[in-house]
């Protein structure tokens, strides 16, 4: 909108008031207070608090206006939504409502049209009409941009999807950016969907559920700040640089103290890193080769086996049977001294009956306390020092003695005898031989393998239980790549379900240790906590990259229906042939100047492994092209050029992509070969290139 229109000078004069409301505000609340005195330092966290807000209010204080008449009153009031409220100083009334509030609801709700609309607030359904829904673009405390997408008795074509296009344009930096201003109708649905909810959100590349799930995540806090605390929220992303990517979401919602981690990094924390995890076993590497013939996935593939909830049904069985023989049907009394002993019905009576709400490692050092304890009032029975001294030192010995033999409540320990061969009349192991010989060759050199890791936390819970760690909300990023077991074993640390489980089973790459319907990780819950929702709109790509990558999607055999662009029309995807290498290099330099002189601020290229990227990436250095690249187990994701293997690109997106070496051998025509390479094209928000030596791959005939 022109700055010389009459909605532009009435907004900015507005917007001039509230930065003189923001800073009035500041002022007031003064400095720093540093004394002793404990109800200064209590009145201090909340002027922190309320300069924290200012704080983030101060650049942008709003991005949308929403004039809504309310049922009973004549005219309608003026609504502006930001990403946190302020009242007036004088008056106490709202002066910016935080996009969080339940009216605010209306602003994402609302697609157009004349007829009532309502909403839930604290105080009942509150009903009325909208006359101006408007889109403020605010950057550096100036107005960039104005875009009313509704209007009361206007024609309103074509207005409602200007500002998402606008905002959609924007070129990428190294950060995941929020989307308060764009949220839409179903993203907002799913972002204020109840607290005690399994969400299960299938969505397409680019349709923002990484970004829904974080904006959820600050709803929740908002919305129940009573019952929930940050602290025992929890983010699990698939690796250290994703988690470093969407860092910045969160603060800028003004959300702090959030956990962020990857599941194998939680798993040997809670094990107290009494496993290690076996070199060459994380994420890619034989999987994403070219090297030899890849396995089968089945379900007796070691992943799917041991992240199903069939073996975790079978290790509660074993250790219900630990827990029922712990004592042992050859249990001896507790002979402290020759005539002085401790019953074995005594001993039964205090484990088995007095401890048997604890969990079996505190009941068992609790046996061994009261076994001291009566111990020690038997010694103080004794008069004669040096007789008490004497029985005092052959009762101790004794009591390690007869405590050693006790089973350890060990994880590791009781997990190796799990895979041991079967004693003579014990049932047969329902493991697969192949999985039981693999996970023996480990387990003999001190290593576990990834998906060890559900079932060894599991027996550890089992033994000590969740040790004061308890969550109120659990976020699990890429979700078609982890295991029912996984998410069956998070549940346990809730007093009731609350999860946003997102994922895309066409970008489902790790499908040896993932899976393959939705249906697995629902089968967690009962169905009254379950809720599945879909996310077909795809807000990322360019109108021909979304249709591109389409016609890669019906080759992944997961039978999930095209995704959905938004009308933003782009550059055609480009395929270029490449004769031979030495023309590699040329290309990819013309590539990279063409792109930032179209003002591409991130571009990637793509390799389909780890070995063909570092060949790459040296020969961009050697001739002189500057670019990072990124590896396993790299914490950080810099922006500018990346060559990255595709495997690690999922979550990403860049302004531009190259796919390089895109043939037939490299990408063949199977299922998970169509994952990597729809993963790949659908990393690009503006440009999308695919080059080949030879032919090209089937996958997008």
């Amino acid at each position: 909108m022109d700055q010389q229109t009459p909605q532009y000078r009435e907004e900015n004069r507005r917007l001039q008031d509230t930065f003189e409301e923001i800073d009035r505000q500041r002022s007031d609340i003064g400095p720093v207070y540093r004394g002793q005195d404990f109800t200064e330092q209590l009145l201090e966290e909340k002027r922190e608090e309320s300069r924290q807000r200012l704080a983030l209010l101060n650049n942008d204080p709003y991005f949308g206006r929403l004039d809504f008449r309310e049922d009973g009153k004549t005219e309608p009031q003026p609504l502006y939504i930001g990403k946190r409220g302020m009242d007036l100083k004088k008056t106490g009334e709202p002066y910016v409502i935080d996009w969080r509030a339940p009216v605010a609801s209306l602003f994402y709700s609302f697609t157009g049209g004349e007829a009532p609309v309502e909403y839930e607030a604290p105080e009942g359904i509150i009903g009325g009409d909208v006359h101006l829904k408007r889109n403020l673009s605010i950057r550096d405390r100036e107005l960039q941009r104005v875009v009313d997408s509704y209007e009361r008795g206007g024609d309103n074509i074509g207005l409602n999807d200007e500002f998402l296009l606008y905002k959609l344009g924007d070129k990428k930096d190294n950060r995941l950016r929020d989307i308060v201003s764009t949220i839409q109708a179903e993203q907002d649905q799913i972002i204020r969907a109840p607290r005690y909810k399994a969400l299960i959100i299938q969505g397409a590349a680019g349709s923002g559920k990484t970004t829904v799930a974080l904006h959820r995540l600050a709803f929740l806090l908002y919305q129940y700040q009573q019952q929930i605390k940050a602290e025992r929220m929890v983010i699990f992303a698939p690796n250290t640089m994703f988690l470093d990517y969407i860092s910045g979401v969160l603060p800028e919602l003004g959300v702090g103290n959030v956990k962020q981690t990857t599941f194998a990094e939680w798993a040997t924390d809670r094990l107290n890193a009494n496993v290690r995890l076996a070199p060459g076993t994380t994420e890619g590497n034989v999987w994403f080769s070219l090297e030899g013939k890849r396995p089968a996935i089945n379900d007796e593939t070691p992943g799917r086996f041991k992240g199903s909830l069939a073996f975790k049904a079978w290790i509660d069985d074993r250790l219900t049977e630990l827990e029922s023989q712990f004592l042992g049907e050859q249990m001896q009394p507790f002979e402290a001294w020759d005539g002085r002993a401790l019953s074995v019905e005594v001993i039964r009576e205090w484990f088995e009956v007095e401890y048997r709400h604890y969990s079996l490692a505190s009941r068992r050092d609790r046996l061994t306390a009261r076994i001291n304890r009566w111990l020690e009032m038997q010694l103080n029975t004794i008069g004669d020092p040096k007789i008490r001294k004497d029985k005092s030192k052959t009762g101790k010995q004794r009591l390690r003695a007869y405590t050693n033999k006790l089973p350890k409540a060990d994880a590791l320990e009781f997990y190796k005898s799990l895979f041991a061969p079967p004693s003579s009349g014990s049932d047969a192991t329902p493991i697969p031989g192949k999985i039981v010989k693999e996970t023996q060759a480990y387990l003999k050199k001190g290593y576990v393998q990834p998906e060890d890791l559900p079932a060894l936390v599991w027996i550890h819970y089992r033994f000590n239980g969740a040790e004061n760690l308890i969550f109120d909300h659990v976020v699990v990023d890429e979700a078609q790549d982890v295991s029912p077991f996984q998410i069956a074993l998070l549940n346990a640390f809730m007093n009731e379900p609350s999860f946003t489980i997102l994922g895309d089973l066409a970008q489902g790459i790790h499908a040896y240790r993932g899976v393959q319907r939705w249906e697995e990780l629902s089968a967690v819950f009962d169905d009254e906590h379950n809720s599945y929702h879909v996310l077909q709109q795809s807000y990322r790509s360019t109108l021909e990259i979304i249709e591109f990558a389409n016609r890669i999607l019906s080759h992944t055999d997961t039978g999930l229906p095209p995704a959905v662009p938004v009308f933003r029309s782009g550059d055609p995807v480009d395929i270029v042939r490449l004769d031979n290498q030495e023309e590699r290099l040329p290309f990819i330099r013309t590539f990279l100047e063409d792109n930032r002189e179209r003002g591409m601020r991130t571009i990637a290229i793509i390799g389909r492994t780890d070995e063909a990227c570092i060949r790459l990436h040296e020969e961009l250095q050697a001739g002189g092209i500057d670019a990072n690249l990124i590896s396993e187990g790299q914490t950080q994701y810099r922006g500018g050029v990346t060559i990255v293997p595709v495997y690690l690109a999922k979550g990403l997106e860049f302004d531009a992509v190259l796919v390089a070496d895109a043939g037939e051998r490299q990408y063949a025509l199977n299922p998970q070969d169509a994952k990597l390479l729809y993963v790949g094209c659908t990393r690009a928000l503006h440009r999308l290139t695919l080059y080949s030596y030879g032919n090209v791959t089937p996958l997008i005939s």
